[in-house]
């Protein structure tokens, strides 16, 4: 008897064969084909992927997923289904866990209490974390925050800790609340939370600001630019002394979040300008924290100064020998993809600048995302789908300035870091064999 186009796609999904396309191609032709594609690959790669193995890092298949859902409005229909199929494609690759721990995994089942949930994060226990969130009866963005909470002053792995909380909580929303795909997630959200902590930039931080918390009012920006600016020095330039004792000063001193976003946004944006090319997802990664930022608001003075810490640990050029825009006469959005992918980031900055000056600012941000889309993530760790999704989040949060600043820098960057596109054009490939045969 054959199999159905479920019942083969996860038999690709627990062993990818050359057949792994085709098999998603004919998952998707289904009614609710695209929910139903990412939901079972969540519930079958959870537990088989060895996280263990990539501590203190986090592969970025499975978080990669919320991204490319989030840019589906911004990509043609057939851009996004070959840049799902291609993120799906690196989850499903990602290094297994044996079959004896997988076993254990799978069965494992907690009782589902938010308590015991919180407890065995706090105690570092991940494997019995992950099994408590099993036993969750109907996950949900709820079920998240607490963890969420947990993570806000854990800067392991450069931040993961928070975004992933975030974007795991966000992707069972955009699926639907689906009961055993959400307890795959919540237990990946917890099982993260619960590997080792550092808090080393958050510690310090308090040192400065006392023993009575700071909160940070979520006030619109104010500052002019020549105060911007002045900020923007001190995070991309002081060491990390300078700018705990001058944030924390200003935090103190009545700084909001409107202004401490749009300041850290801008100097972010100036990192990536610098950024080499062996260094360019790891830079767009702040960017990526900063999304999380801005969706939550936290009003903890500590996580804004950790923010302004993760910034400022990618180098900084000097202004003379930052790269500039080539001077564009007609900018076009078919100009800026090209730029972008042949690899000519001068071009790039060169076409989207002149576009935003034309006040196109949405053409650039869904040219942008067609970049991003047309890429391998396994190349890139899917850091570029990563911070286009991230930017898509901020840009409604900023004044005109750092939306300019960021998405300028964001076609350098891309152009700056072109890989393969091979696994795209095998999934577009099988995409359009699946059209012809319906």
């Amino acid at each position: 008897m054959a199999m159905s186009s479920s019942e083969k796609w996860i038999e690709e999904l627990e062993r990818p064969t050359e057949g792994f396309f085709p098999a998603f191609a004919a998952q998707i032709a289904e009614p609710e084909g695209v929910r139903d594609a990412v939901r079972e690959a969540i519930k079958t790669l959870v537990p088989c992927i060895d996280w263990e193995a990539y501590l203190p890092h986090l592969p970025h298949g499975v978080l990669g997923l919320r991204a490319v859902l989030r840019l589906r409005p911004l990509l043609p229909e057939a851009e996004f289904l070959r840049a799902l199929a291609a993120q799906l494609h690196m989850a499903a690759h990602e290094g297994r866990r044996s079959p004896a721990l997988l076993a254990q995994v799978r069965s494992a089942k907690g009782s589902g209490l938010a308590r015991n949930l919180v407890a065995y994060v706090q105690a570092r226990r991940p494997a019995l974390a992950f099994a408590e969130a099993q036993g969750v009866a109907e996950p949900s963005a709820a079920d998240f925050q607490p963890l969420a909470k947990l993570a806000w002053l854990d800067m392991a792995n450069v931040g993961h800790k928070a975004v992933a909380c975030d974007q795991l909580a966000d992707l069972q929303e955009l699926l639907g609340q689906p009961k055993a795909t959400g307890r795959r997630l919540l237990g990946l959200a917890a099982w993260l939370l619960a590997t080792p902590e550092d808090s080393f930039w958050a510690r310090r931080a308090a040192k400065r600001l006392g023993e009575a918390p700071v909160l940070v009012s979520q006030a619109a920006p104010v500052l002019s630019e020549v105060e911007q600016d002045a900020l923007v020095r001190v995070i991309c330039d002081e060491g990390l002394v300078g700018i705990l004792d001058h944030l924390t000063a200003r935090l103190e001193g009545g700084l909001g979040q409107g202004d401490a976003l749009a300041v850290l946004v801008l100097s972010a944006s100036e990192k990536l300008l610098d950024a080499r090319r062996d260094l360019e997802g790891k830079t767009a990664w702040t960017l990526v924290y900063l999304a999380t930022l801005a969706r939550a608001r936290p009003v903890d003075a500590r996580v804004w100064c950790q923010a302004a810490a993760l910034v400022n640990l990618f180098p900084t050029e000097e202004a003379e020998d930052r790269i500039r825009p080539t001077e564009v006469a007609a900018p076009s959005a078919e100009a800026l993809l090209d730029a972008i992918l042949d690899a000519e980031p001068e071009p790039a900055m060169g076409q989207a600048a002149g576009l935003l000056r034309h006040g196109q600012e949405e053409l650039v941000l869904r040219t942008l995302a067609r970049a991003a889309a047309a890429n391998d993530p396994t190349f890139n760790h899917a850091h570029q789908v990563l911070v286009l999704a991230a930017a898509a989040d901020l840009l409604p949060q900023l004044p005109p300035r750092p939306r300019e600043a960021m998405l300028v820098a964001l076609a350098k960057s891309l152009a700056n870091s072109q890989g393969s596109g091979d696994i795209g054009r095998l999934a577009e490939r099988a995409l359009r064999e699946q059209g012809q045969k319906m």
